[in-house]
């Protein structure tokens, strides 16, 4: 055992994400109690799942998946505060390499092209200083090998928090939400999935797909590291 290591945990203690424990030296993020009993959707690359049916009608979905269920003051809500609030940016591409090591052998990565992360606004990454839903997507780069493309998806408006708006309000705070930049050919007849760290209504995902719709031959798949079912 390195002495660096026990003073650091001793100075500065890590802490489970979920629960507040002291992680052990062999523990990341979570501890083993923790990650055992994490709400798991188990929807790998099952075909006109529950989670892709709510996008349809809206755009032609190839795939969807979640890696976990999120519930409101659950260990998965728990987790994504620590990402996203917390400045916790390893534990992003953690719970990315998490997530690709699940669904990776079911062939739901297969024959797709680029990883594309749901934007931030300029002026939020400027203030939180990293996007949650890059680093997520760089994981899962890591481990499947697929590129991650940033940059041609852009936020316009820095909106409102959608977490407690109706279905309504969430879709009308999403109009006109994102754009394009710069030149996306490179994404004609390309298979491209989003990338974000959780789905409610699938307003925010939708509206990021409205705008893909328009690139020639483009197909859009659709994964979160949790899902409000």
């Amino acid at each position: 055992m390195n002495i660096l290591t026990d003073i650091r945990d001793f100075l500065f203690p890590r802490l489970c994400m979920a629960c507040g424990r002291k992680l052990q030296v062999s523990e990341q993020a979570l501890c083993c109690d923790c990650l055992s009993q994490l709400p798991h959707t188990h929807l790998g690359n099952t075909p006109g799942n529950e989670m892709e049916k709510i996008f349809w009608g809206r755009f032609p979905i190839q795939r969807a998946s979640a890696l976990f269920y999120y519930a409101r003051g659950g260990k998965v809500a728990h987790i994504l505060a620590g990402m996203k609030y917390y400045g916790r940016q390893k534990v992003c591409r953690q719970m990315g390499e998490m997530l690709a090591h699940e669904l990776l052998p079911t062939g739901f990565f297969e024959g797709v092209d680029y990883l594309l992360p749901v934007p931030l606004h300029p002026d939020r990454l400027r203030t939180r200083g990293y996007n949650q839903s890059r680093l997520l997507a760089e994981g899962i780069s890591e481990q499947t090998g697929i590129p991650v493309c940033d940059g041609l998806l852009c936020r316009v408006r820095n909106n409102q928090t959608q977490t407690h708006k109706s279905v309504l309000e969430r879709q009308e705070n999403t109009v006109h939400l994102f754009h394009l930049a710069g030149d996306t050919r490179m994404l004609q007849g390309k298979h491209v999935m989003l990338v974000d760290d959780v789905l409610t209504t699938g307003a925010t995902l939708g509206a990021c797909a409205d705008v893909l719709a328009d690139i020639e031959g483009i197909s859009i798949s659709i994964v979160t590291l949790a899902w409000t079912k």
